[in-house]
């Protein structure tokens, strides 16, 4: 393991700072960046596009395990710091469970745990079926071509996670057009900003109506926890923001699978005549899909630590990749191939540690249902367009289709 092999003492110079820049990437193609540094070696220095200086930078599956589970990687202390980053501005405001240490990111997450738990998700399972089978009802009834993610990918992630959240359904366009500007690296860091501002109002206004409140909505229990005092009121509001972010990058996850099954028709044809494969199947495309552009939040070193041979000192800031660790071959041989018989798959799509996303089960239970309900209802679904000519999101932190053009 990691722990008996990587950590030891300090036998080698630091490696290069490498510049990572923004990509602009198409379809479903791994990184070349993170792939060149992968190569290099197993811990590496980078600079990103925006922020200041350079960050350390590990990719292999044990590392990064270590790294997002160790006390010594700390999130708190990036606050302050204008550490190098892809994005222009920072997305979880101070006091939001992503830059939140022990004990108190356990605290927090105690707030909105009911809502996340295997009950808390599939309570909402009927629901989102019949809202799903009525998007889907309505999109056949309309006919070819049409643009899956405009009528299902989007709508359907945007509904469920308001849902989740308690939001009206009257603010819920409202809602995700702030999410897609904070989603943003081209927008500018004052649209970000101002944007990630307007739905931190809306929350607090939200969660203040809800204190006292005995729903199963993440808003309504907010509104308890602050009501007890077992959060504050600015906790509360850099809770929810993330977490109503977060569920739509269902949305990037769903149309990069959609895109896989769709240009590999093979694949498409044994999900469609196999579904007892699929819960296998989903979990190789969230391993093998490139969730995010370059890296998402990173850690500060609290005291010095080697780290295969390089000492990483004091206040260094360090980041992990989960979409390397995925593609590491000493977990998952060859890598780079979807195999839909990989029944040893402990993919980190969702995280590690501490940290492990708070809405990967119900991230899990709508791209089930998604490729479900696609694959049953329309068996002859393919795209209408060549796959070199579906649009691809640009200047986004999230990657995935801007469209995906079907017919059927």
């Amino acid at each position: 393991m990691t722990s008996d092999t990587a950590l030891g003492r300090e036998t080698m110079a630091a490696p290069p700072v490498r510049h990572w820049p923004a990509l602009d990437l198409t379809g479903v193609d791994f990184d070349p960046v993170l792939s060149e540094l992968m190569r290099e070696g197993p811990i590496n220095r980078i600079q990103l596009p925006n922020g200041e200086g350079w960050a350390w930078l590990v990719t292999r599956y044990d590392d990064v395990r270590l790294v997002t589970n160790d006390p010594r990687f700390s999130r708190a202390k990036v606050l302050g710091r204008q550490v190098t980053r892809l994005a222009p501005h920072f997305i979880p405001a101070p006091g939001a469970m992503s830059f939140v240490d022990k004990p108190d990111h356990a605290r927090l997450r105690r707030a909105v745990n009911a809502a996340f738990t295997s009950r808390g998700v599939e309570r909402l399972r009927a629901t989102a079926q019949q809202t799903l089978s009525t998007m889907v009802d309505d999109m056949l009834r309309d006919g070819p071509p049409a643009d899956l993610i405009e009528r299902v990918l989007s709508p359907f992630p945007i509904t469920v996670i308001c849902e989740l959240m308690g939001v009206p359904a009257d603010d819920r366009h409202t809602l995700h057009v702030w999410t897609q500007s904070i989603l943003s690296s081209s927008q500018g860091a004052e649209a970000s900003e101002r944007a990630k501002k307007d739905m931190e109002v809306y929350f607090a206004k939200l969660i203040a109506e809800r204190r006292g409140a005995t729903g199963e909505d993440v808003t309504s229990l907010l509104g308890a926890a602050v009501g007890r005092g077992d959060i504050t009121e600015e906790e509360a509001v850099a809770l929810a923001g993330p977490i109503q972010i977060g569920g739509e990058a269902v949305t990037n996850n769903t149309g990069q699978m959609l895109y896989i099954l769709l240009t590999r028709p093979a694949l498409f044809d044994r999900l469609r005549d196999e579904p007892s494969l699929r819960p296998q199947a989903l979990d190789e495309l969230l391993r093998y899909i490139p969730h995010r552009n370059a890296v998402g939040l990173s850690r500060i070193a609290t005291e010095d630590v080697v780290l295969h041979g390089v000492r990483i000192r004091k206040d260094d800031p360090i980041y992990v990749s989960y979409l390397a660790a995925n593609r590491d071959p000493d977990v998952f041989p060859d890598p780079d191939r979807i195999d839909f018989d990989r029944a040893a798959n402990p993919h980190v799509a969702f995280g590690h540690g501490p940290h492990y996303c708070v809405g990967g089960m119900l991230a899990r239970l709508e791209s089930e249902l998604m490729v479900n309900t696609l694959l049953d209802r329309i068996p002859t679904l393919r795209l209408s367009v060549s796959a070199d000519e579906v649009p691809w999101r640009r200047g986004a932190l999230i990657r995935g289709p801007e469209a995906l053009p079907v017919t059927w």
